[in-house]
C-alpha cells in the first residue's frame, strides 16, 4: 500500500504545542480543546477552529456551559455537533461530564455529568457512529484504575447506555485505540500495567464482543497512538512503545510507523517507511487526531503531542493512505 504525508501551514493564532489534548472534524473545520504543555497541568480552555482550506487557526468566542481546562480528553463529532467527554482536572481529579458543542452558535452544552453516565476517566478512546447517532467511550483511567467497559450515548434520546463487558480477555487499560469500521467497534491495544498488542471488536448488531486474532506485519505494542476507521480498514500512527520511568512526567519511546488493519481479513499492514523525514511527523504520541478528508482523499489528522524529548509538539499533518480496493 502507498501513503502520503502532508504537514499543514498554520495561520492565525493557533492553540500552540500540547500535548494529551483532542481534535476533531466537522466538515473542512478542526475543532480543538484542552490538552497540556507542562506535564499534567491543562493549558487553557478556549476552543481553537483550524480551516483546512486555508490553514488558519482562530480563537473562538464560545459561550453556554465552557468546560473549565483539562487534559486527556476526547472529542468526536456528529453532524455539526462536537461531543467532548472526560479528561482530568487541574487538581488531577478524573472527570465525567460529557458537553456538545454547536459549531454553528459556538454554544457549549452540559448534557450529562455525575452518575447519569459513564464513571470519571481520563486518557480513555471516543469515536462516533455518525449514521446511527451513537458516541461510544471505551476504557481509561478511572478513580481505582484502569477500566475495560464500554458506553454508548444516543444522541437522538440524550441518555447513555452501558453496553456488555468485554471480559476478562480485553484487560482495563489507557491509552487504547477505538474506531468504528465495517460497523463494528473496535477495540486495538493500549496500556495495562504494560504495553499491549491485543485487539477485540464489539458487533452491535449481536450484542457480543469477540477477540480478534490477527497477523501480518503486525505492529509492537503500544498505547496512546492515533487510531481511526477509513472503510474496512482501521489506521494506526505513532504511539508510545516503552513508557518512561517517570510515567506521565517523561518521555517514553514512540513510534513513527503507520499501519492499517483490515478488520475483515485480520491481517496488518505497514503503510510507511517514515524515510521522507521534511514530510512525516516522526515519532510522537499522545497526540490530537481525527479522521477526515482533503483533496477528496479520506484519512487521519494529527496535531501535536509529545516527542522523545519531552517538548511539546504543535504541528499539524494529514495522512491519506491508499488502501486496497473496496475499503
Amino acid at each position: 500500500m502507498a501513503s502520503t504525508w502532508v504537514k499543514l501551514e498554520q495561520k492565525g493564532a493557533g492553540p500552540g504545542a500540547r500535548s494529551s489534548h483532542a481534535i476533531t472534524l466537522v466538515g473542512d473545520t478542526a475543532y480543538a480543546f484542552g490538552g497540556e504543555f507542562t506535564p499534567r497541568v491543562p493549558v487553557d480552555n478556549t476552543m481553537y477552529a483550524f480551516d483546512l482550506k486555508t490553514q488558519t487557526w482562530s480563537a473562538l468566542d464560545a459561550t453556554g456551559d465552557v468546560p473549565p481546562p483539562r487534559v486527556g480528553v476526547t472529542m468526536a463529532t456528529i453532524g455539526g455537533t462536537v461531543f467532548m467527554f472526560g479528561g482530568r482536572d487541574q487538581e488531577h481529579k478524573e472527570l465525567n461530564e460529557l458537553y456538545s458543542f454547536n459549531t454553528a452558535t459556538g454554544t457549549w452544552s452540559l448534557m450529562s455529568s455525575g452518575a447519569e453516565g459513564p464513571p470519571h476517566r481520563s486518557y480513555h478512546s471516543m469515536v462516533t457512529d455518525a449514521e446511527g447517532g451513537w458516541v461510544y467511550v471505551f476504557g481509561g483511567c478511572g478513580d481505582a484504575g484502569r477500566l475495560n467497559d464500554l458506553w454508548a450515548y444516543d444522541v437522538a434520546g440524550g441518555r447513555w447506555e452501558e453496553l456488555p463487558s468485554p471480559g476478562e480477555a480485553c484487560r482495563p487499560r489507557g491509552g487504547p485505540g477505538l474506531a468504528v469500521a465495517g460497523g463494528k467497534v473496535w477495540v486495538v491495544y493500549g496500556f495495562g500495567g504494560e504495553e499491549l498488542d491485543d485487539v477485540h471488536c464489539y458487533d452491535p448488531a449481536t450484542d457480543q464482543w469477540a477477540t480478534v486474532e490477527t497477523g501480518g506485519d503486525k505492529p509492537s505494542p503500544r498505547s496512546v497512538f492515533c487510531a481511526t476507521g477509513v472503510g474496512r480498514h482501521v489506521l494506526v500512527f505513532g504511539g508510545e512503545v516503552d513508557p518512561s520511568d517517570l510515567g506521565h512526567l517523561g518521555a517514553g519511546k514512540f513510534s513513527a510507523e503507520a499501519f492499517a488493519l483490515d478488520t475483515e481479513t485480520g491481517a496488518w499492514t505497514r503503510l510507511d517507511d517514515a524515510s521522507d523525514a521534511e514530510h512525516h511527523p516522526g515519532p510522537r504520541g499522545w497526540c490530537a487526531f481525527a479522521a477526515g478528508e482533503m483533496n477528496g482523499r479520506r484519512g487521519l489528522l494529527v496535531y501535536g503531542g509529545n516527542s522523545p524529548t519531552n517538548d511539546r509538539l504543535g504541528d499539524i499533518y494529514f495522512f491519506a493512505p491508499v488502501l486496497e480496493a473496496g475499503s
